[in-house]
């Protein structure tokens, strides 16, 4: 039987094993499909107002904001559709707009939220409190990558302490 863990043949000591290396998507086919479809009704709502908005009396800030919003929700649509979650040893990341990186060492808790009913529209997640304080949420497709990390966080908790060395007594 596989415990998930190593016996060295010499110390005796057990050692957790790494946990295997998966990847996934971040974010179920449906939320994904829902991310193109949103994002594409609005260009067809903004190409379809260009008419009427070109006569509109646009100045500098109402543009640049016109303009951000336009790059933000095509941004963040991107993302949404090819965001990828990646466990490997003990380390998991998940692209996003920008890369988020948790070491098994660096969690202080951690609690999966996964409503398999719903997990078409909502992403199994992660949230991570790191022992600095900071909070991560890492969404991944496949809840067992999250189940597989959590699992590297507890072998980490569980490792044995190295017995204090030796001392000259007095």
């Amino acid at each position: 039987m596989n415990t998930g863990a190593t016996q060295d043949a010499v110390t005796g000591h057990t050692a957790p094993t790494a946990p295997p290396s998966m990847e996934s998507a971040a974010f179920p086919p449906l939320v994904r499909a829902l991310a193109v479809l949103i994002v594409a009704s609005l260009a067809a709502l903004a190409a379809w107002s260009l008419p009427t908005l070109s006569e509109a009396d646009w100045n500098f800030t109402a543009l640049s904001t016109f303009g951000l919003a336009a790059v933000v929700i095509g941004w963040v649509g991107w993302w949404m559709v090819f965001s990828r979650t990646r466990l490997a040893g003990d380390t998991v990341v998940q692209t996003w707009l920008w890369d988020k990186e948790v070491h098994a060492a660096d969690v202080a808790t951690f609690k999966i939220v996964h409503w398999p009913w719903v997990q078409a529209i909502i992403a199994p997640r992660m949230l991570l409190r790191r022992r600095g304080g900071s909070i991560t949420w890492i969404h991944s497709a496949d809840p067992a990558l999250l189940v597989a990390f959590g699992h590297a966080v507890v072998r980490q908790g569980m490792a044995p302490v190295p017995a204090p060395a030796a001392g000259p007594s007095a």
